[in-house]
């Protein structure tokens, strides 16, 4: 089932008409032409019946005896064939606010997912014709989209350490495949989809305190190893300077405490307290 266009007339024409025959109607029956009246009657309620006002972003399918005849898109006062029927069909831009979803993401951890998406009618006849409710059909498979790719891929990089798209640093990622995979599964309903975005994403209740300690430990970790790296290059730097500049001649004994001292300063998470060695490190 394909949209196709129909060709409808002008409905003022017909509307000025159907008034006219009206007013044939009112004179028939004040004339005793009952006959002429009635005729003239039938006549105009069977244009009226044609009729139909199209709004902005509006269509109105129309079929006959069962069978598809077309689509008006025109807007304002059209009029179609009287026997055909009519049904409006919106085609304004709607959004859909999912609800929140948990299900397990690509390790396994359960996960608490919510999407937005903004579709509208496309194919009015694939809408009305191929599916059975078409706001039921995008509600259901928006929901089934983000269950899917929540399961293809993990939460974070933590989870899954070679993965290149992850739920929480990939969004741009994400919110194209979640598209991509929403129009393929409207298509048979006519519907486009214009935006889809995650509009929540957090770990389950039951994990989320164990993975927030976790996150925190990797970001101390991540911290402290950079610290010690830049702490032994400061180190290494100020052997060289001392050694260069001929200040004092170390031994490797000295030079061991030396850079001791130096790390704890540097690497420490508190301020050190000077000591002040009065002899040598021999005595």
């Amino acid at each position: 089932m394909i949209e196709k266009n129909l060709t409808s007339l002008s409905g003022y024409v017909l509307l000025l008409i159907a008034l006219i025959l009206l007013g044939v109607a009112a004179y028939g029956i004040a004339v005793d032409a009952i006959a002429l009246g009635i005729i003239s009657f039938l006549a105009s309620i069977i244009i009226m019946s044609g009729l139909a006002v199209i709004n902005p972003k509006e269509a109105v399918v129309t079929t006959f005896f069962g069978d598809y005849t077309g689509t008006m898109k025109q807007t304002g006062l059209r009029w179609v064939n009287p026997l055909y029927r009519k049904k409006k069909i919106s085609l304004r831009a709607r959004n859909l606010n999912g609800q929140t979803l948990k299900v397990n993401d690509k390790t396994g951890n359960p996960i608490e997912i919510a999407a937005v998406v903004v579709w509208q009618v496309a194919d009015s006849a694939k809408a009305l014709f191929e599916v059975d409710d078409y706001h039921l059909f995008v509600q259901i498979q928006s929901e089934a989209a983000v269950r899917h790719l929540a399961s293809t891929c993990a939460y974070d990089t933590m989870e899954d350490e070679d993965a290149t798209v992850t739920l929480r640093d990939s969004t741009g990622k994400i919110n194209v495949l979640l598209e991509q995979e929403l129009n393929e599964r409207l298509e048979r309903a006519g519907v486009d989809i214009l935006e889809a975005r995650i509009s929540h994403l957090a770990y389950a209740p039951e994990i989320a305190g164990a993975m927030l300690q976790r996150q925190q430990a990797s970001a101390v970790v991540s911290a402290r190893k950079l610290i010690v790296e830049g702490a032994v290059g400061m180190v290494e730097m100020a052997l060289a300077r001392l050694a260069e500049k001929d200040v004092v001649t170390l031994d490797e004994e000295r030079k061991a405490a030396m850079v001791s001292n130096l790390l704890v300063v540097l690497c420490g998470e508190k301020s050190v307290s000077p000591v002040v060695n009065a002899g040598t490190l021999y005595n």
